[in-house]
């Protein structure tokens, strides 16, 4: 059996005949992700502490699922006696894609646009979940409040400066942002960065998104932040990075908003914890 705590263990045995389940990640929240020996599913377990998110993520992946957009289906969802529960979803075939190689994400960037641009089109006033920026903001500040603030997930230039300064700096644009969002609003992902973004690594395009626990309605930007400062970790130099996202904003509709862009991949690295 899988190397995992024994309450996990309990729910990945109720598969008989799947060759077993391979760990992926297990986090200090004692979260797991599983993989099936056959790589066609994964399993992610959650202690009863962490039952309710992993529930809401559930729904998400499931609602998502309905909408004609590329990703996981929920397959089973499994409650142990002690509480625990897991979720069993099918797995989206293909690369992530901060995996692979400048010319290959290059070759799939028009894709990415264009899936992105799916996702948010989707009628934001149908989806029933939200990531709203007032949201964002009661979570970041809760987040800096008690200290969690990880200094790994902001910039390299923000890492020796106090989490209460970064967030006061981020106050004046509040209230305009909120505007913004009201005006423009779509279904967001929520985190998405390049992990959460599979290639089909036969035509070239999105096979689908993945890790959907902070889908909802929020800013475009939310997204747009955040995929471009990964995808900058695969570009060779800004000239390329900046051709990239200007590609990407001609080939999704906009005409970019670097303020707006700034203002959430601030924000977000204060939103986890």
């Amino acid at each position: 059996m899988v190397d995992a705590p024994s309450t996990f263990r309990e729910l990945l045995r109720a598969d008989r005949d799947d060759g077993g389940w391979e760990p992926v990640t297990t986090g200090e929240s004692g979260a797991g992700v599983f993989r099936s020996a056959d790589g066609t599913r994964y399993a992610k377990c959650a202690r009863a502490d962490g039952v309710a998110d992993l529930a809401a993520e559930r729904d998400r992946v499931a609602w998502l699922a309905t909408q004609g957009v590329p990703g996981p289906r929920v397959l089973d969802w499994r409650v142990g006696a002690d509480g625990a529960a897991c979720m069993v979803t099918s797995a989206v075939a293909g690369v992530p894609a901060d995996r692979v190689a400048p010319a290959v994400l290059a070759a799939a960037w028009e894709a990415v646009a264009e899936a992105v641009r799916r996702l948010h089109d989707l009628p934001a006033e149908r989806c029933p979940f939200s990531r709203d920026l007032a949201r964002m903001w009661a979570t970041a500040r809760d987040v800096v409040a008690r200290g969690a603030v990880n200094p790994d997930f902001l910039p390299e230039e923000q890492q020796r400066t106090p989490p209460e300064e970064l967030l006061a700096r981020l106050a004046p644009q509040l209230e305009r942002r909120l505007e913004q969002e009201v005006a423009g609003a779509v279904v967001c992902h929520g985190d998405l960065c390049l992990p959460n973004i599979v290639l089909d690594p036969e035509g070239g395009g999105v096979a689908g998104f993945i890790d959907l626990g902070r889908l909802g309605r929020a800013d475009p930007y939310a997204d747009v932040s955040l995929l471009f400062a990964t995808a900058r970790e695969i570009w060779s130099d800004e000239r390329s990075a900046r051709a990239a996202e200007e590609g990407f904003a001609r080939r999704y509709g906009i005409d970019l908003d670097r303020g707006r862009e700034r203002f959430y991949l601030h924000l977000d690295p204060l939103t986890w914890g």
